[in-house]
């Protein structure tokens, strides 16, 4: 993975990236916050969360809303989206922000619940085979993992379906031509895999239960527990 080319096109991005994050998402409020709602219904008050590729703490603000007693570490290589994630938890005490290469180290603290939002998806396979043993090494029994992550089809005919679908959405969905022509650069960095892909690599790093609880066409989230 060229992270230091991830840093870069993120930080490029970073002040306008949660206004434009809907207009790119288009299931945005069902990915975020319904699934976010399912999942934190039916676990444990964590305490600590690790927010992996946490850009400018949007996934762990939905987090938050239903989990504010909880410890937050968001966890990104590039600095000015954290600084983003920094001004939108200014005055939280129990949020706090390391730039920092999850691939190569997680925080040293104990944590019992790691998430993930559109980050995972820029790895190679091999090395999302990796992160997933890391993480799985990390928790404690019973802990849960939560990748809301971006995915291809897994055939050519229905990835051209996908894609399709999804330029045409963009196109219409008020970003701007700059808007695009920076995602167009940034597609070059990712590496997806298929729900069923990620799903199998997650079984074969030891996790005891795997589910994806959403999924619309590009945009999944899936569950692992310890």
């Amino acid at each position: 993975m060229d992270t230091a080319s991830i840093e870069k096109q993120f930080n490029l991005v970073a002040k306008k990236y949660d206004k434009n994050r809907r207009k790119f998402i288009p299931c945005f409020d069902a990915f975020y916050g319904d699934t976010t709602r399912f999942i934190t219904a039916n676990i444990a008050t964590p305490q600590r969360i690790v927010d992996l590729g946490a850009g400018t703490g949007l996934l762990s603000q939905y987090w938050f809303s239903l989990f504010p007693q909880s410890e937050y570490i968001l966890v990104d290589i590039a600095d000015e989206m954290l600084d983003v994630a920094k001004r939108r938890f200014a005055q939280v005490e129990n949020v706090k922000c390391r730039v920092m290469d999850y691939t190569k180290e997680f925080p040293r603290e104990a944590f019992d619940v790691m998430i993930s939002a559109l980050s995972i998806h820029h790895l190679e396979d091999s090395d999302k085979q990796q992160l997933f043993v890391r993480i799985y090494e990390a928790l404690p029994s019973g802990g849960v993992f939560v990748n809301y992550d971006q995915f291809c089809a897994g055939s050519d005919a229905m990835n051209r379906w996908y894609d399709t679908y999804w330029e045409n959405q963009l196109a219409t969905s008020g970003l701007t031509d700059s808007d695009i022509a920076q995602w167009i650069e940034r597609k070059v960095l990712d590496h997806e895999c298929s729900v069923e892909q990620e799903l199998s690599i997650l079984s074969q790093s030891h996790f005891r239960e795997v589910k994806c609880v959403y999924c619309n066409q590009k945009f999944a989230v899936i569950v692992a527990i310890k």
